[in-house]
């Protein structure tokens, strides 16, 4: 059983991030499935979308200065393989989601409305058929980002109640981390 945690604002930056992704994926569905809630709902989506972009970059800076606690050492390397490769993909994905949001909406010539009249700017030319492949480009990487989501979810109740290994308690923990 592995003894040591995340460091307190490494869980913290873990599960704010969890509720935000969480809640752009429902959002985003909302949307696409409703006309009357779309534009109230498109003023929530993409700041959260630029706050989610902003909180990657930095947790990919406080995992270089406060790396992961080991993975057990009775791993199997199969499940240790796995571990990275879908951290690797999650991280990917919390970059690529809402970069190409950017780049689609960009493209469309429509505004970022961060708050106020703060906007960001474009990152790609007007383009209608470029904004018509990003769109769908958005959707695809969306629904990869819930199905990693859903796997990350699954293999971390599974270290909790089948493995019992002490992997889901080193983020999941409230208690401070051990030196």
């Amino acid at each position: 059983m592995t003894a040591q945690r995340f460091p307190a604002f490494s869980r913290l930056l873990h599960w704010l991030m969890a509720a935000m992704i969480l809640a752009m994926l429902f959002i985003g569905i909302g949307m696409v499935a409703s006309l009357a809630d779309y534009h109230w709902l498109l003023s929530i989506h993409r700041p959260l979308g630029v706050a989610i972009l902003v909180l990657v970059a930095v947790r990919l800076v406080n995992r270089q200065i406060n790396p992961p606690p080991p993975l057990p050492a009775d791993m199997p390397t199969h499940l240790r393989i796995a571990a990275h490769a879908s951290h690797g993909l999650l991280y990917a994905l919390m970059f690529a989601v809402p970069l190409v949001g950017w780049a689609m909406l960009s493209a469309a010539r429509y505004p970022i409305v961060l708050y106020g009249a703060w906007q960001l700017p474009p990152i790609l030319p007007q383009n209608d058929m470029l904004y018509a492949w990003l769109r769908s480009t958005h959707t695809v990487l969306a629904l990869a980002l819930f199905a990693v989501f859903l796997a990350h979810l699954a293999a971390a109740l599974t270290h909790a109640f089948v493995f019992r290994d002490g992997v889901f308690q080193s983020m999941a923990s409230v208690r401070r981390a051990k030196a």
